[in-house]
């Protein structure tokens, strides 16, 4: 297996500070106490991060339900599409189904065979497993050939495996980190992002958490300010230009005891935190949100007078998470010597008060 590097950037006073830390809160619903998917009682995130010299960089993030057989304990699940530009391997099963019974994996375009075959070697292998003999591996993707060498598939079934044994509970590197290495957002530096919402305890008390792989453009705004457009960063400015391509992945977590059919109408409000941001799900992008409960199957349904508050928060904890993957994202210079700059966080800041957006 090859290495797989970490590189842990201080950079200046304003780099790499979480949407929050700067008062960006969008929305009205509290976050969870690490703002992140892992509020979701269970949840668990790994990333296999590579950088190798001037032209390696992608990696491989991974999200699991629980820390149990997957195979052996599914998950109730959905799949919802924006805009089908682009791959997510195992769709259709969950589609029929409506159970997740494998760790979600995401990484680059070219390698998500690899996540398969990691999958399967990982699934096949856990005790309990030893007569199966077909498995539904979850695979998202997002290009990051603006920056990273793709052709040559870095990625291995080994770094998939190591993303997944490697998921914890807890906090969540967010930015260039594992699939989000290489990845690009409204012109500037994206990556991984992650944040929750709680619903009030007399709404239930469920928690809704969200993690995106960002590369997709547009027009920034950030909280509804017109931030893409007044950095002079944005789609249209030169109207010859062709729409952005890229993709976003998005996985959705709750503690909600929610169906199938439920889950997916949760995932189509994550389609919209998108839109708050400045996307318009351009022709060339793919927009693939994966939802799941981790609620005890035998854990009456919500029925569907209750899913409304559940739609503000995925809405919600999708924009912030958005925000995050770019705000916790460093400069990245890859192939061919193209950089993607981090946006200019003093610049972002100026804007917001002007607009009177930042909360305190």
């Amino acid at each position: 297996m090859r290495a797989a590097i970490l590189i842990l950037a201080l950079g200046t006073a304003w780099a790499q500070q979480r949407a929050r830390d700067l008062g960006i809160k969008p929305g009205v619903l509290p976050a969870g106490p690490l703002n992140a998917i892992t509020d979701v009682r269970g949840v668990r995130v790994g990333h296999v991060t590579l950088i190798e010299g001037d032209s390696i960089r992608t990696g491989v993030t991974a999200v699991l339900p629980h820390g149990g057989n997957l195979f052996q304990q599914k998950v109730a699940g959905a799949v919802f599409v924006g805009n089908a530009f682009g791959k997510l391997a195992g769709s259709t099963q969950v589609e029929e189904l409506g159970a997740i019974e494998t760790p979600i994996v995401l990484t680059n375009t070219l390698s998500v065979a690899e996540g398969i075959a990691g999958i399967v070697e990982h699934t096949l292998e856990q005790p309990g497993n030893e007569r199966v003999v077909s498995v539904n591996a979850v695979v998202g993707e997002t290009n990051d050939s603006r920056l990273n060498d793709i052709r040559r598939r870095f990625v291995t079934k080994a770094h998939v495996r190591a993303a997944i044994d490697a998921a914890r509970q807890g906090p969540v590197p967010e930015g260039a980190v594992g699939a989000g290495t290489g990845t690009s957002a409204f012109g500037f530096k994206g990556g991984i992002g992650t944040s929750s919402r709680v619903l009030p305890q007399k709404l239930g008390g469920f928690t809704v958490g969200v993690l995106v792989q960002s590369n997709y453009g547009g027009i920034l705004a950030v909280n509804g300010a017109p931030v893409g457009r007044e950095l002079g960063s944005y789609y249209l400015k030169d109207q010859s230009e062709p729409a952005p391509g890229g993709s976003c992945m998005v996985v959705v977590a709750t503690g909600a005891p929610l169906d199938a059919r439920n889950l997916r109408r949760l995932a189509a409000r994550a389609i919209l935190g998108l839109g708050q941001t400045g996307s318009s799900m351009s022709n060339g992008s793919g927009e693939y949100v994966i939802a799941f409960s981790t609620a005890p199957s035998a854990t009456p349904l919500l029925s569907n007078e209750s899913m409304s508050p559940l739609f503000q928060a995925v809405k919600e904890a999708t924009e912030e998470a958005v925000y995050n993957s770019m705000l916790m994202a460093r400069t990245v210079k890859g192939v061919e010597g193209r950089t993607v700059e981090a946006i200019p966080i003093p610049k972002l800041l100026e804007i917001l008060r002007r607009h009177r957006i930042l909360v305190n």
